[in-house]
């Protein structure tokens, strides 16, 4: 195991630049996703850690060495890709092996480790099936268990459930999180799927157009978002926002709605009066009315059934704002009704920078 240091990174072709210096530290064993939408930098990214990309500036260290020149053969780690990459005249235990066999491996040792892995992902039923034999998601367990025979100092896995259904993305990304329990080693994992990320990672860099948004645990980027992207990418459905001044001690909206300013923000630098703010309220804030003072009268557009919940579409301002909210509740399109806001809950976002209002 390795903890693996990014410091000042680049990519640029010709005068695009791809990735813009970002900085990491990812310590030894831990689990750190990659998220952010297409074209982000996270794939290039991964692919620099692996060597299989050259760095334009900055350093890559894995454990104590700068890797910056060294070949992804000399960098002892183990790359899971999206298309599994298996070779399809080899039988499972044969591509489990075959890396372990070019490192000069002792064959019993080589069937220990290949069994070992194949228990590990529940596939040892499979070891002499070929890939044309096996499900999408056998095969993606196969191209894990090969990187795990090899015992790597980091593992990247580089979107690796994007060609399976949303029930087998599922269950691959539960054997993920149990091998990363069972083994420990330090894991990257590329993805645009922020489920992934949110049930994944030890902690999540979320990425957009070449820099670093915000980094921290699923319960900080979730709760505390540094940005409007972010509060906005992750969660899903994702986080409301809409236009509002703050006026006497509350966020006034556009439709004549007020909520409390509520002690969380109240006095603090940036909650001036008359200032225009970005307000931010997740969707399983939204509740009853019980508060008179912290409700709004609002205009259902859509309702949406989904047996555990029910998403009630509605505009506040102008804005169009989902709430989560108890299956029983099934108000009528076109009706107006009262529905309760959590004040503490409420994200303040400058709307010039997009950046949270501490």
């Amino acid at each position: 195991m390795a903890s693996v240091s990014l410091r000042k990174l680049e990519k640029s072709y010709g005068a695009l630049r791809i990735v813009k210096g970002i900085n990491l530290e990812i310590a030894d064993g831990e689990f750190v996703v990659f998220v952010g939408p297409s074209g982000c930098g996270k794939s290039t990214t991964l692919r620099m850690v692996a060597g299989l990309e050259s760095i334009s500036d900055g350093d890559i260290r894995i454990g104590d060495r700068v890797v910056n020149r060294l070949p992804p053969r000399e960098r002892d780690i183990a790359m899971v890709f999206q298309d599994y990459a298996l070779y399809p005249h080899k039988t499972v235990r044969e591509n489990m092996g075959f890396s372990l066999k070019v490192r000069g491996v002792s064959a019993g040792e080589a069937e220990t480790r290949i069994n070992e892995a194949a228990e590990m992902l529940g596939i040892p039923h499979l070891l002499d099936r070929r890939p044309g034999q096996l499900s999408g998601g056998q095969r993606q367990r196969v191209a894990m268990g090969r990187a795990i025979v090899r015992r790597p100092k980091v593992f990247l896995f580089d979107e690796p459930l994007s060609n399976l259904d949303a029930k087998l993305r599922g269950q691959v990304r539960t054997e993920i999180k149990r091998m990363h329990q069972q083994i420990g080693t330090t894991i990257i994992y590329v993805t645009h799927d922020q489920v992934e990320a949110m049930t994944l990672a030890d902690r999540i860099v979320i990425l957009k157009g070449g820099d670093i948004e915000q980094v921290g645990t699923p319960d900080e980027v979730y709760n505390r978002p540094q940005s409007v992207f972010v509060g906005g990418f992750v969660g899903s459905p994702a986080m409301n926002f809409a236009k509002a001044k703050i006026e006497a001690g509350t966020l006034a909206f556009a439709d004549g709605n007020r909520l409390p300013l509520s002690a969380v923000h109240a006095g603090r630098e940036g909650s001036a009066e008359g200032r225009e703010v970005i307000v931010g309220i997740r969707p399983e804030h939204f509740g009853a009315a019980s508060d008179p003072s912290a409700a709004i009268s609002v205009r259902v557009q859509v309702v949406e059934p989904l047996g555990s919940d029910t998403l009630v579409h509605f505009t506040v301002g102008g804005d169009t704002l989902t709430a989560r909210m108890p299956p029983e509740t099934r108000p009528e399109p076109g009706s107006e009704i009262r529905i309760g806001v959590d004040p503490t809950k409420v994200h303040l976002f400058d709307p010039v920078s997009e950046r949270v209002i501490n």
